[in-house]
């Protein structure tokens, strides 16, 4: 694993910490200086528009007391791994010691990760509930604001709105065999799911996991195969899409390899992780394999805004992703509209 950087103690750093505490700080005082919320219950409006955020309960009331969900929770990055040449984890946990301590997600869920002055970006929670020592985040570079992300080192402070969006149904998968397939970044909403289903082994039947990326250098989490390679509990099959030299595992696309794995759909559920284009192969591999449509599990992060239901960037029909996702069976994608 990779040692965490060092925290830079520039004069731009603590002008950064100090900025988001004090915003922080201003927010809340509005907040609380803000007139009484109506106590009509959001998820039951007297004439709710069909399809708007209104109907999925989405609109927050505010109450005496409770956490205003456009607040950021400040958080203290801990650890920074670099996974791969454009992957970053960051390890953090909440400042406020009474939050963190009652804070509680469910494997799948995803959070808001900001930087005063860069803005804000959704990423899954890639650490399991079953293990409270910090949450991880892994971001992949890709614009302004995870660009800045990547310039975090340990002490710095960031803001957190989690946890948000639905999670994966791991209740209605115990007694199953699990088929777990991730590529690329898309290994980092498997990674939770897997040490969920593994700290909790004896409630599900074979647990099979497929990770691919395009070579041995964009594997993110290369200090952990070792051990998911060598476990009994485990299936691990790891893919890199062309040959490299000392490579000693599989050679091939994901969906490939898939079907070369053959696994069974009796009593199974797969669930599917990653770019969009690996996801839709890989959902065509796994019907020729028999799964059904309700037996298969997706995530889509991707369009999240603001989270909760209100700006509207991430419909799909009468659907939010960020309220009625990110995770969805192949049955439930089939039935919204193709704007994907």
């Amino acid at each position: 694993m990779a040692k965490a950087a060092s925290p830079k103690n520039g004069p731009s750093r603590k002008a950064t910490a100090v900025s988001i505490e004090s915003h922080a700080a201003d927010v809340k005082k509005v907040a609380d200086s803000a007139p009484a919320a109506p106590a009509t219950s959001p998820a039951s409006p007297a004439s709710p528009p069909s399809g708007g955020p209104e109907a999925h309960g989405a609109i927050p009331v505010l109450t005496p007391g409770a956490h205003n969900p456009y607040l950021p929770y400040v958080a203290t990055v801990r650890e920074v791994i670099k996974e791969t040449h454009n992957i970053m984890t960051f390890r953090v946990t909440l400042d406020d010691e009474e939050v963190w301590n009652s804070f509680h997600f469910e494997p799948g869920q995803v959070g808001q990760l900001s930087l005063f002055g860069a803005g804000e970006a959704t990423f899954v929670i890639n650490s399991p509930p079953t293990r409270m020592d910090y949450l991880q985040f892994s971001v992949m570079r890709a614009g302004e604001v995870t660009a800045a992300l990547h310039g975090l080192r340990a002490g710095d402070k960031v803001g957190v709105r989690a946890p948000l969006g639905n999670h994966f149904p791991y209740n209605d998968m115990k007694g199953k065999d699990i088929v777990l397939i991730g590529g690329g970044i898309g290994m980092a909403p498997i990674r939770t799911l897997l040490y969920y289903l593994l700290d909790n082994r004896k409630d599900y039947g074979t647990i099979t996991l497929l990770y691919g990326a395009r070579s041995p250098q964009d594997m993110a989490y290369s200090y952990e195969l070792p051990d998911w390679l060598s476990r009994e509990d485990l299936d691990c099959v790891l893919t890199i899409d062309r040959e490299a030299e000392g490579w000693e595992h599989r050679v091939g696309l994901i969906p490939n390899v898939l079907l070369e794995m053959n696994p069974s759909p009796k009593n199974a559920v797969a669930v599917c992780c990653g770019p969009p284009i690996m996801i839709k192969f890989t959902m065509e591999a796994l019907a020729k394999l028999n799964f059904a449509p309700e037996q298969v599990i997706t995530t889509l992060e991707r369009r999240m805004k603001c989270g909760i239901g209100i700006c509207g960037r991430c419909n799909i029909g009468e659907k939010y992703v960020c309220v009625d996702g990110p995770v969805f069976t192949s049955a439930e994608l089939k039935a919204l509209p193709n704007e994907l």
